[in-house]
């Protein structure tokens, strides 16, 4: 059975070397208290959720404010989602490079929280560092950028929709795949709050939803697709030659000039 008391020791006095008060040790080798989740929700908990829901509020805002009424419903979702993503990329995710515990702001408290449930969170954890490089410098701007397309109907957003998604749920697996073969040392299931709300629901939403936009992007790339295969076949039967251009279609008939 794992032992947590020589990686206690160990770390303690890494962080020590180092110039990191105990405290920070202890909070990040420390067992997390169990209960009821009342147990868990202090006041920075409380803010931590209380400002995700802010950036939640804050990108259906954004959506009304920029988006046509005509909007497809699927695509508003998606623009709420990527707004969501990006600032939570950007607000939250930008101070991870050394680790929660190595520092004093307001958002390594936020993380020290969610570091009572996966420990890796507080510590400079290569493999965390590796995929917040990622998700901070290229997916953030990724997802700002897919916003920018929904509004401006791009064609293009479909395709970068894909590429994001699979990015997200690529780096979902490779967070947690490290934990699932090596017995989830660093994870805590122990209760209500790490377990289902941090550990589940929080990871979950960037599986689920970009699975949702592969399907939106499929169907909408199969769209196009279709309707080309279709002006195709009418340009045979009528002999007239389409192709869809980025200005528009054109058309040719047969011995004539093609016109636009």
């Amino acid at each position: 059975m794992y032992s947590a008391m020589p990686l206690s020791l160990l770390i303690s006095g890494l962080l020590g070397i180092l110039g990191i008060p105990i405290a920070a040790a202890e909070a990040i080798t420390k067992p997390a208290a169990t209960g009821s989740i009342m147990d868990h929700l202090d006041s920075t908990t409380i803010t931590s959720l209380l400002a995700v829901l802010l950036i939640l509020g804050t990108s259906y805002a954004v959506s009304l404010r920029v988006l046509a009424p005509s909007t497809a419903p699927r695509f508003r979702i998606l623009f709420i989602w990527h707004a969501f993503d990006f600032l939570i990329h950007t607000i939250f995710e930008g101070d991870r490079v050394f680790g929660a515990a190595y520092g004093d702001n307001w958002a390594t408290k936020l993380w020290m929280v969610y570091a009572q449930a996966d420990r890796r969170w507080a510590q400079a954890d290569l493999t965390v560092i590796s995929l917040e490089l990622l998700t901070v410098f290229l997916a953030g701007p990724l997802a700002a950028w897919i916003c920018y397309g929904i509004a401006k109907r791009d064609w293009r957003v479909s395709f970068w929709m894909v590429v994001l998604a699979t990015g997200e749920i690529y780096g979902g697996f490779m967070t947690f795949a490290p934990e699932w073969l090596t017995g989830n040392l660093n994870l805590d299931g122990s209760n209500f709050m790490f377990m289902w709300v941090y550990l589940v629901f929080f990871n979950m939403l960037w599986v689920f939803i970009p699975l949702y936009a592969l399907w939106v992007a499929f169907q909408d790339m199969g769209n196009a697709f279709r309707f080309r295969d279709g002006i195709m076949a009418l340009g045979q039967e009528g002999h007239t030659t389409f192709s869809i251009t980025k200005e528009g279609l054109d058309t040719c008939q047969e011995g004539e000039k093609k016109t636009k």
